[in-house]
């Protein structure tokens, strides 16, 4: 959430930066509530103080005087004010909470202008697309295709969007998420192996509750929800905890399956990997020094950029406009590889800056140097990397004359071959 001392003395600044998001609230409303909110609560304190008074009062009189009676009754007829006013306020703090958490994160200065993704910038491209496999086609019309994922089994078992790889994909799946958090620990990231359910505290706290855009898988009996990044436990770790200044950044990583509704998704988009419900995703999450965050963020995509130059898939870097950007978002960025068999970039992994807007929600703060007060670090994650769509670019962009996929050396440790599939 933003600060908001922020949001009252600079009201017309967070306005200008909500409106170029594509998240709607009404500020005016919530600072109308926050000041009715502001005092009724001085009111309830005052009446409180009232009533101390009152009871000091009471105990220096003489019971059944005509003073005493009387002030019992001033007692009782504030006490009944009070508890009128708490029941109100109560409902009002619901009201006021609920808008708070509807503000997004406002964009970075330096974030592009934009109303949606067709106005996202290219910053920079890798790799060269004349060198993509002249055999390409789609990943999911490869000849043995169903006979290493098989899809219409996971219909059978959950539904829609929940494959079961089987053989040599299943391994060569494993050696991907081998690989990025081998890559990730030559990093610095120090890797956790997390929870895959959060409790709705948790989801709050990076931003994913309230749910915008329908994506969170619930299991309402116990109340948890199944992480659709590994973003939220790893971010969660350090809730409510405070860091030196001197361990900044705090860098680690994690591999868990991710879980997203994708609600809305059909067609072209959704064929084969394109779009899961489930994947494996290995994350990249860091705690910065608000100072340096947006260096941390650069370094963190080129983090992610060196993986994808090792496995050779051509890649580019897009700046996110505002009106593309996520919810909790200061500044984005989307790595996108060439997915030679489709003709089109697949989006692989999303880095960004949240600024202060989760650590605020998740109370993770550090003891500042400079000012000698707690403050609330910059919290930044990427994917390092996703793997679907990275193995269907690996797929259709190393497709040979005979049918089957070349491996990219970096893998073949894991999986000690050098092809994948069947001979046409």
């Amino acid at each position: 959430m933003l600060d908001l001392k922020y949001i009252r003395e600079c009201a017309e600044e967070v306005k200008a930066g909500i409106s170029r998001k594509k998240f709607r609230c009404d500020l005016d409303v919530f600072l109308a509530i926050d000041r009715k909110r502001r005092e009724m609560l001085a009111e309830i304190e005052d009446l409180r103080a009232e009533q101390n008074g009152a009871n000091d009062s009471v105990a220096k009189m003489e019971k059944g005087s005509a003073e005493f009676r009387e002030k019992v009754t001033e007692m009782r007829l504030i006490s009944e004010q009070v508890g009128k006013l708490d029941l109100e306020f109560k409902k009002l703090e619901e009201t006021w909470k609920s808008l708070y958490l509807s503000i997004p994160n406002v964009p970075h200065h330096s974030v592009p202008l934009g109303k949606n993704e067709t106005e996202n910038q290219t910053i920079h491209s890798w790799g060269d697309l004349e060198k993509i496999s002249k055999f390409a086609v789609p990943h999911y019309d490869i000849h043995w295709f169903g006979d290493y994922l098989d899809f219409p089994r996971g219909v059978k078992v959950t539904g829609s969007g929940f494959p079961f790889y089987i053989g040599d994909m299943a391994r060569l799946v494993r050696a991907l998420i081998s690989f990025f958090l081998d890559e990730a620990r030559k990093n610095g990231y120090i890797e956790f192996m997390p929870p895959i359910l959060v409790n709705a505290d948790s989801a709050m706290a990076t931003g994913q509750l309230p749910d915008k855009e329908g994506q969170m898988y619930h299991a309402e009996v116990d109340d948890y929800y199944c992480i659709p990044t590994a973003e939220v436990p790893v971010t969660n770790f350090f809730r409510n905890e405070i860091f030196s200044e001197e361990e900044l950044p705090v860098c680690r990583c994690a591999y868990t399956p991710c879980f997203r509704r994708e609600a809305g998704s059909w067609g072209k988009d959704v064929r084969g990997l394109n779009r899961l419900h489930q994947f494996d995703k290995v994350e990249l999450v860091k705690w910065a020094n608000p100072n340096n965050s947006f260096d941390e963020l650069e370094k963190l995509k080129s983090n992610a950029e060196s993986m994808l130059q090792k496995l050779g898939l051509a890649y580019r870097v897009l700046a996110i406009c505002t009106g593309d950007m996520g919810f909790p978002h200061s500044k984005q960025y989307d790595l996108e590889v060439f997915a030679g068999g489709q003709k089109r970039w697949l989006e692989v992994s999303s880095c960004s800056n949240f600024t202060d807007f989760q650590a605020r929600r998740a109370g993770i703060r550090f003891k500042s140097k400079e000012s000698g007060k707690l403050e609330f670090v910059h919290t930044l994650n990427g994917s390092g990397l996703a793997v679907p769509r990275v193995l269907a670019a690996l797929l259709e962009n190393n497709l040979q004359q005979d049918g089957r996929v070349k491996i990219p050396e970096v893998l073949r440790h894991w999986i000690n071959q050098d092809t994948l599939g069947k001979k046409k």
